[in-house]
């Protein structure tokens, strides 16, 4: 096996001996990473029951159709710097406030300096005219600028009725604020830039971010995860075969803390990130989760990390946090190793209330599947016995969605795969840099069963997959999906499920002012045996965002839902209805405990 010496190269810094998680190629054809690596997978974990019975689910990609015409720009010009490698997401956002999930795509841009025939990148949003049809509304609604942007997150913190934007990029990232479907870009009197705020500290490089009221007042603060100390002036060269330059791994550069931001409710924001106990510079954060993972009232946070210790901050009810992810069992994976840890979602997948943390991570690394098992706080990674660690151990996750997909309310699990060196075939032979998303439902239990290949050509066709989110985009009742790629095209896929017209529920939730889309808040649906939780939270996925306005929640072949309950975030009251028919939305609001069935949706003007 050859070592490469990295050193200067043109504007490139530094001396180093490294071996990635890309891994050199050595004789053999196996990767320094392969040899090194423990086992994970377990024989009997079944990646594929080939004796499962036909599915309803069937996929289609409507994207053409749908008008959606966005190619991500990486920016990419032959130097391989990192940050090409890793963008973008997106997600849905009611930004019109009529009922309808509209999508928004993060772009990159050129790198300065760079010239060419192409125009100037800038995010999209696509307005829902319904019937499943989309219109590019990104002048009209103010947003024809270029930034080299990497995520986003969505939530009316203004409490004015619309809902704004928060960008996650490369060097300042930027709030933008809703005016009526127009934005304007507010972040210097906002703030929240993403960095310290330090005068003379560089802009940091921000990922995935998510609105919570972290200290229950009812304004909605702002928690921004940061990767690593990287600029064009410091990048390495870092190498595969020990002459081309290859995409780094986060191993090479410092960490960066991430920052919260606490919301005064005049439009200013103050970076409470030490006072809170969330500083830490060695986190090499990609991924977040909010939840209430010890059911006290108080919304928690979750972060994944890249090939550091994750982070798991409990609330502690008065404006601090504490991180107890060793003692919990999620910092480290069962060997004691930092994963390579990129999007993350968390849900109650068994119906027992009890959480389970998804985190996609790097090929040759299953996905983790924390599951809590005690009412001690100890959560054991369940992956195995999940069955979804031979299925996961080839693929590169980034993003992930838990969501019930064929309505039988049983959480099932939505993964995009794709590699961040488009040469890793040459030195790993069963690798590749586009891969298959993957579907794995879930049968109860769960435990997961890998329906990839049977569900659409979507699912078949190998993609460099990033960010991913789902909404009911023609509001017949099931989940759309919405897939980012990493310098391709993005994808819209309709949901043609096979299923009873009335199996599901809809829930939109109207919070008191000043949390108008009661973010944080918890609600429960039970039919039959089956019990089914959801939170009202933004960010989770990677880089991306799920639709926040309405919670859809499958039931199986019931008619109706049997009750409901809403705990609300800031109050922690608790609200319980009765039966409630299925096949309808339905609209809860908070103080006056009503609830209402909503009128059949209205094609959009």
């Amino acid at each position: 096996m050859r070592v490469a010496r990295l050193g200067p190269r043109g504007k490139s810094a530094g001396l180093l001996t490294v071996v990635t998680g890309l891994a050199m190629g050595c004789s053999n054809g196996r990767s320094v990473a392969e040899d090194r690596a423990p086992s994970y997978t377990d024989p009997r974990d079944v990646a594929i029951d080939s004796s499962a019975p036909p599915v309803s689910l069937h996929f289609t990609d409507i994207t053409t159709a749908a008008g959606i015409d966005f190619v991500h720009e990486t920016g990419a010009a032959g130097q391989k710097w990192m940050p090409e490698t890793m963008g973008s997401g997106g997600g849905f956002l009611d930004y019109d406030a009529d009922g309808w999930p509209d999508i928004f795509l993060v772009n990159g841009s050129r790198w300065p300096g760079e010239s060419g025939e192409r125009p100037p990148s800038t995010p999209r949003l696509y307005r829902n005219l319904g019937g499943g049809r989309f219109s590019d509304v990104t002048n009209a609604a103010g947003l024809e600028f270029s930034i080299y942007g990497m995520g986003a997150a969505f939530a009316d913190y203004d409490a004015d009725g619309d809902v704004d934007i928060y960008l996650t990029a490369l060097g300042d990232n930027k709030l933008l604020r809703n005016d009526g479907g127009r934005f304007t870009d507010v972040t210097a009197r906002a703030g929240v830039h993403g960095n310290s705020g330090r005068r003379g500290d560089p802009p940091a490089w921000s990922t995935a971010a998510s609105w919570v009221d972290v200290d229950r007042d009812g304004w909605l603060d702002l928690f921004v995860c940061n990767y690593v100390k990287w600029t064009p002036e410091t990048d390495l060269f870092v190498t595969l075969d020990g002459t081309n330059k290859s995409y780094a791994t986060p191993q090479q550069y410092e960490g960066e803390s991430c920052r919260l931001y606490r919301n005064l409710g005049d439009g200013r924001f103050t970076d409470i990130t030490q006072r809170a106990g969330v500083f830490n510079p060695k986190g090499k954060s990609l991924g977040i989760a909010v939840a209430d993972f010890n059911d006290d009232g108080w919304p928690d946070i979750f972060v994944a990390n890249d090939t550091y210790q994750n982070f798991l901050y409990l609330n502690d009810g008065d404006g601090t946090f504490t991180d107890v992810a060793l003692a919990a069992g999620v910092a480290y994976d069962e060997f004691g190793r930092a994963r390579a840890g990129m999007g993350v979602d968390v849900a109650d997948i068994t119906g027992e209330g009890r959480l389970s943390i998804v985190i996609g991570n790097f090929s040759r690394e299953p996905l983790s599947l924390f599951t809590q098992i005690g009412g001690d706080g100890l959560f054991q990674d369940l992956a195995g016995r999940a069955r979804l660690t031979g299925a996961s151990l080839l693929p590169l996750t980034f993003g992930l969605v838990f969501a019930d997909m064929d309505l039988d309310g049983y959480t099932d699990l939505v993964a995009l795969n794709g590699h961040i060196e488009p040469d890793i075939n040459s030195v790993q032979r069963d690798i590749t840099f586009a891969q298959p998303p993957q579907l794995f439902r879930n049968t109860g239990g769960g435990r997961f069963t890998n329906l990839s290949g049977r569900v659409g050509d979507a699912f078949a066709e190998p993609i460099v997959g990033r960010g991913v989110a789902t909404a009911d985009i023609d509001r017949d009742g099931d989940l759309d999906i919405l897939m980012t790629v990493n310098g391709g095209s993005a994808k819209l896929l309709r949901n043609d499920l096979a299923a009873p017209s009335n199996g599901w529920v809809g829930l939109r939730l109207k919070g008191r002012h000043p949390n108008l889309n009661a973010i944080g808040a918890v609600v429960t649906v039970y039919a039959g045996e089956i019990v089914q939780r959801q939170m009202v939270k933004t960010g989770s996925s990677y880089l991306s965002q799920s639709q926040l306005s309405v919670l859809i929640f499958g039931l199986a072949d019931a008619a109706r839902a049997d009750s409901i309950a809403v705990r609300w975030p800031a109050s922690g009251e608790v609200a319980r209805f009765g039966s409630v028919v299925g096949g309808r939305e339905y609209v809860i609001e908070e103080g006056g405990g009503r609830m209402t069935a909503v009128s059949a949706p209205r094609v959009p003007h």
